[in-house]
């Protein structure tokens, strides 16, 4: 059994946003249904250009709908710069702290973000794991994905790694790549 904040679980058991907004402004989905955790985050701007709405629908364990949930109370009231600087790490701060195993579900919150925003900027709604090199191909999970989430958390080891982002945690040829990258980043 996990343990979880108070909070946490409150954001598990009473999910704040959950829904789907009519004309978003930014829209975008992650993950992906076959390594079980999938999220659409949609947010719309009021007139001062400021979240005004954040919406979310997805697809996993606790830990994935909480880290949702807590990514809508964290960006509403804020400018897309300032949501845009939203971590991973201040999500599950925000928690009362994830389990290591259940880092990836903040990681896959700051990603819908990131996306969304871009949707907004561009109209586009893209798959950066296809303009970038795959290094676990299990979970899409790119390199750049990788490099940043180690450097963003101070990952040193694998399985450290495995838990934030799930990459080298289904067939496990991926570990190698991971650990060369490691190494390459003085970890």
């Amino acid at each position: 059994m996990w343990n979880y904040s108070d909070k946490m679980m409150d954001h598990f058991r009473n999910p704040r946003n959950v829904g789907q907004i009519d004309n978003p402004d930014g829209t975008a989905t992650v993950g992906s249904l076959a390594c079980g955790d999938a999220l659409t985050f949609q947010f719309k701007l009021g007139p001062d250009g400021k979240i005004a709405e954040a919406k979310f629908k997805t697809f996993g364990c606790a830990s994935a709908i909480a880290s949702s949930s807590a990514l809508t109370e964290m960006v509403i009231g804020k400018t897309l710069e300032e949501a845009s600087k939203i971590t991973n790490a201040e999500i599950a701060e925000y928690l009362g702290g994830l389990p290591p195993q259940k880092m990836h579900c903040s990681v896959m919150g700051r990603e819908a973000l990131e996306a969304a925003v871009e949707n907004y900027r561009t109209g586009r709604n893209t798959d950066k794991n296809l303009e970038e090199s795959t290094l676990c191909t299990c979970f899409n999970v790119s390199e750049n994905e990788i490099r940043r989430v180690i450097t963003e958390n101070q990952l040193t080891t694998v399985d450290e790694v495995v838990n934030f982002t799930k990459a080298g945690g289904g067939c496990g040829m991926c570990r190698g790549k991971i650990e060369a990258v490691l190494k390459e980043l003085g970890r």
